[in-house]
This record gives C-alpha cells, sequence and structure tokens, in this order.
C-alpha cells in the first residue's frame, strides 16, 4: 500500500521538476506540449497510484454477467462515434471562428451569420452524441 504511494509521489516530483526547467526553450509550443504531456502523465499517475495504495477499491466488485463481442464493439462504436465527432467539430469550430472572427472585424453587421456558422460545426458532435445514444440504446 505504501509502496505505491511512494513510487507515485517520487514519480509527480520528479516529472515537476523537469516541468520547471524547460522554461530555457524558446520555443513556445514545445513548451505547452511538454507541459500537456505532464498534466496527461500526471493524471495517470494519480489513479495508477490509487490503485496500487487502495486495490480494495479498485477492484471491489466482481462482474455478474459476462459481455459479449458484440456488446463490447457496440460499446467501442459508440466511444468513437462521439469521440471522432468531437474532433471534427473542434477542427471545424477552430477554423470557422477564426474566419467569423477576422470577418466580424472587418463587417460587424455579419456577426448573426458568422454564429450560424460556427453553431452549424458545433452541430456534428452532436450528431455523434445522438448517434452514441442510439448505439447504447441497441445494446
Amino acid at each position: 500500500m505504501t509502496t505505491g504511494l511512494i513510487i507515485g509521489s517520487l514519480i509527480l516530483l520528479a516529472v515537476l521538476g523537469g516541468g520547471f526547467s524547460v522554461y530555457k526553450f524558446r520555443v513556445r509550443w514545445f513548451r505547452s506540449a511538454y507541459f500537456a504531456f505532464n498534466i496527461t502523465l500526471l493524471v495517470f499517475l494519480f489513479f495508477w497510484g490509487v490503485s496500487l495504495a487502495f486495490p480494495h477499491l479498485v477492484y471491489a466488485a466482481e462482474a455478474n454477467e459476462t459481455v459479449s463481442s458484440g456488446n463490447s464493439l457496440g460499446y467501442l462504436a459508440a466511444g468513437l462515434s462521439v469521440g471522432i465527432a468531437s474532433i471534427g467539430a473542434g477542427i471545424a469550430v477552430g477554423i470557422a471562428g477564426s474566419a467569423a472572427i477576422g470577418a466580424i472585424s472587418e463587417k460587424p453587421e455579419i456577426l448573426g451569420r458568422a454564429l450560424i456558422i460556427i453553431g452549424l460545426a458545433e452541430g456534428i458532435a452532436i450528431y455523434g452524441l445522438i448517434i452514441s445514444i442510439m448505439i447504447l440504446g441497441r445494446l
């Protein structure tokens, strides 16, 4: 129990210590990518440390029913539909939003049209969520 906490805290300190040394780099995107990687690693290590320290919480209940491969593929399809649709919506809103800001700065009266186009781009994620709910309804 304490071994997991000790290992997790040592890795946490090493990652945070390495994060402070990245300010030497002048490349801005490298610093952002490094900190994003650190945050992801810290979240993973936190949950890993909790599972090592408190195994009775992680493995508390056994599964009563077996999951067939059809159900597992259905869950995978539901997750992929939301994930891929959200990535697509993020890309679309990023491109349309930056173009809309530029257009609104030159011609302010097209604000309503720009908001409609950005709303249509956000609808892509909602369509993925609806498809995911429909897939989960069939399982």
